[in-house]
């Protein structure tokens, strides 16, 4: 990274060396319990910047938006191409999330994603493309910011709860909760969402149709499913939109019926996912779990956060 030291004084430190896919969610909590302890104990290090392969890039952004508790910047950088690849943009990548982190501006706006000259915010930003070099996109809401010769420019904030301001301590968290992802799709069976109540998912987040919509016999599932003490969080596997939590009569309605069996609190296990995508409304969930099992309490947090 040729002028790096024009921006930073860096330091270097090894973690842990595999394939995003294959970090585990113990690697998880000991990465997020790790940048606490830099930000600690080293009142010098304005900002932190962590590297990843991308494929579960967006996932692990999110986590560490959530349990990252200061106000200097993380910023979290990978690649698209392989270093022995024509074009390969990793080291461009560096130097700017690095040129992030050290910028006052980046401070109170939790984790950011940089790549291909653009920073995204954690919470927002997905995975659009196997291949191509703009894959990390915000759809529907833009960047946060680009970098370009001269300095890093935002655009704007991040309003959603992160870092500093999150509930979410995982110093005593010693394993995060299971918790499932499934899709819906035409004519898809509830037996796979009975088959994660069964398995020990304290959580199941359903990438539903739409704006919630399920199919074939998957709603017996998710009956089962709450029945069982499970939690359901509605999300859409749309790509973008939002999931609202439901008002009405329908929630306080106490008795069973033929067409509904459930009580008025198995039916409150329902959550809402707001308009994060599956997989960061699994994120939310397990952090969530590790403090209550109150579902108002945790369609708060999907609000909040």
């Amino acid at each position: 990274m040729p002028g790096l030291e024009r921006y930073v004084r860096p330091e270097f430190e090894q973690f842990s060396n595999v394939a995003s896919s294959e970090l585990t969610l113990d690697q998880w909590l000991a990465l997020a319990r790790r940048l606490n302890e830099i930000f600690a104990t080293d009142a010098g290090i304005s900002g932190l910047v962590v590297t990843s392969g991308t494929d579960t890039l967006e996932e692990l952004a999110y986590f560490l938006n959530l349990t990252v508790r200061s106000e200097k910047p993380v910023v979290v950088v990978g690649s698209m191409r392989n270093p022995s690849a024509l074009g390969y943009e990793g080291a461009a990548n560096l130097l700017e999330g690095f040129r992030v982190a050290a910028s006052e501006d980046a401070r109170g706006k939790g984790v950011l994603v940089v790549l291909n000259d653009e920073i995204n915010a954690a919470r927002e930003v997905t995975k659009t493309d196997a291949l191509r070099l703009g894959t990390f996109q915000t759809r529907g809401y833009g960047v946060l910011g680009v970098i370009d010769a001269d300095r890093a420019v935002f655009y704007r904030n991040v309003v959603k709860r992160h870092t500093a301001k999150s509930e979410f301590d995982v110093r005593s968290v010693t394993r995060l909760p299971r918790v499932d992802v499934l899709m819906v799709y035409q004519g898809a069976d509830g037996d796979l969402i009975k088959a994660a109540a069964d398995a020990g998912a304290r959580g199941i987040v359903m990438a539903a149709a739409g704006a919630g919509a399920t199919s074939g016999t998957q709603q017996a599932g998710i009956t089962y499913a709450l029945k069982k003490g499970v939690l359901v969080v509605t999300t859409t596997r749309a790509g973008s939109g939002r999931i609202a939590p439901r008002r009405g009569p329908d929630a306080a309605q106490p008795a069973r019926s033929v067409t509904d069996p459930l009580t008025a609190f198995e039916r409150a296990r329902r959550i809402a996912g707001e308009d994060l995508s599956p997989v960061k409304a699994r994120v939310l969930l397990m952090l969530a779990l590790t403090r209550t099992t109150d579902p108002a309490e945790i369609q708060r947090m999907f609000l909040e956060y």
